[in-house]
């Protein structure tokens, strides 16, 4: 790499930590907010489940539409000016409980974060995988993927310790702090990707027609672009089925493990945090020393079966844990699942142009984003139902074992995953 893509990396790397770390601060303590505000003094809430289902689904609903579009004007415009919308556009639902948590004011959050994750949510990490294949050869993007993602995870460790130790009201007021911070740093310091205008609108199959002669509203059709992006390769037909099995499970088990561990073991915003400061350590470790040696040495396919196979086996654990600790040996399984939205990424990311990495990460991340649409109409009422006192057999992790089966489901598909060489090679 040149020195002028180290030093654009360099920033790319500390925006991303600094909104991962104004992101994941709250997570712990979302939950203990979100009962508080709709079933203060209780264990188990469906409300409280339904509407984190509603939410997701809505959200999912948005991205579908909106990444492919940012992706694809990225790729005209650059990636940081597209960047800079949902940097600051998601200051705001932060800000909200920053202020307060009450009940009116946590309706107020929910509204604006479902308008405003619609457009924004999954941006930022598309566009950095986008900006990260700009500025590194085919050969190194998968240890490259393997980085950014490693930084996610540190921000992860770091925003979990920090919620560990701070009350719930510090924690939204650091974390809007932090996020305004990440906005100003970007603006300041990070350098757009370097963009060939000249081949700006070569599509990933040629009709024969001029470049020049598609339109920029050829970008807006998103569902359309979607839908021909998917048919342009196998391997990224494949890869986009193992991408929407992955992030169901995701999804789902993002949706229901805290309802079910706090209900199940009567966990609260610290035990959360201690489990999560557990998975991002063995996630950072992971992604930043083992996957830049087994990458060269298994290949991504490989390592990618390796990493869904665990995911499949942590969702399990935890679906029939018997014990408080077993949450927390399951956590440490993330020293091998983390390494599949890496590979997923960089498999992709080999099979089209580089003046296409935006559009190519956009509709993976509209494909992902159907998995938020349909996991929570599958499993926040399962998660909900067998929580209850209506359970029709006592089971209560039956709905996380249905998400580790999506698991393997991607499994399953990722086994029968071949990628062909390179589209430049």
């Amino acid at each position: 790499m040149e020195k002028l893509n180290l030093y654009g990396l360099s920033h790319l790397f500390m925006t991303v930590f600094l909104h991962n770390l104004s992101t994941f601060m709250v997570v712990p303590a979302i939950t203990d907010v979100t009962m508080a505000a709709l079933c203060p003094g209780q264990d188990e809430c469906s409300l409280a489940i339904y509407l984190t289902g509603f939410q997701q689904a809505m959200i999912g609903v948005g991205t579908l539409v909106m990444m492919p579009i940012l992706g694809s004007l990225s790729d005209k415009y650059g990636r940081k000016s597209i960047l800079t919308l949902p940097m600051t556009l998601m200051i705001i639902p932060l800000g909200i409980l920053a202020y307060s948590r009450t009940k009116t004011f946590f309706y107020i959050y929910y509204v604006f974060k479902i308008i405003i994750f619609m457009i924004c949510d999954g941006c930022i990490p598309c566009l950095a995988l986008a900006y990260v294949a700009d500025n590194v050869p085919e050969g190194g993007r998968s240890t490259a993927f393997g980085i950014l993602s490693g930084i996610g995870s540190a921000a992860f460790v770091c925003g979990t310790l920090a919620a560990r130790f701070l009350s719930a009201a510090q924690t939204f007021q650091v974390s809007t702090f932090v996020a305004v911070l990440g906005a100003v740093y970007m603006q300041i310091f990070l350098r757009d990707s370097v963009i060939d205008h000249n081949d700006l609108y070569a599509p990933i199959i040629s009709h024969g027609k001029s470049k020049a002669n598609v339109p920029l509203l050829k970008a807006l059709r998103s569902l359309q672009d979607l839908t021909s992006f998917l048919n342009s390769s196998k391997t990224i037909n494949q890869a986009a089925i193992v991408a929407f099995f992955s992030n169901l499970a995701d999804v789902g088990l993002h949706g229901s493990m805290m309802f079910y561990l706090k209900a199940r073991f009567h966990f609260d915003k610290n035990h959360f945090a201690d489990l999560m400061i557990i998975s991002g350590i063995a996630g950072t470790v992971s992604q930043l020393l083992l996957m830049p040696i087994f990458v060269p040495t298994l290949g991504e396919a490989r390592l990618l079966s390796i990493g869904l196979f665990f995911h499949c086996v942590h969702m399990i654990i935890y679906s029939i844990a018997w014990s408080a600790w077993v949450p927390y040996a399951a956590a440490m399984f993330s020293i091998l699942f983390v390494f599949s939205q890496p590979c997923i990424r960089s498999i992709v990311s080999k099979q089209v142009d580089p003046h296409e990495q935006g559009r190519a990460q956009g509709c993976i991340s509209g494909i992902c984003s159907i998995a938020h649409i349909v996991s929570p109409l599958a499993f926040s009422p399962l998660t909900a139902l067998f929580l209850s006192e209506k359970a029709p057999f006592d089971f209560p992790g039956f709905s996380i074992m249905c998400i580790g089966i999506a698991s393997m489901i991607s499994f399953v598909q990722s086994m029968m995953l071949r990628v062909v060489p390179p589209i430049l090679s």
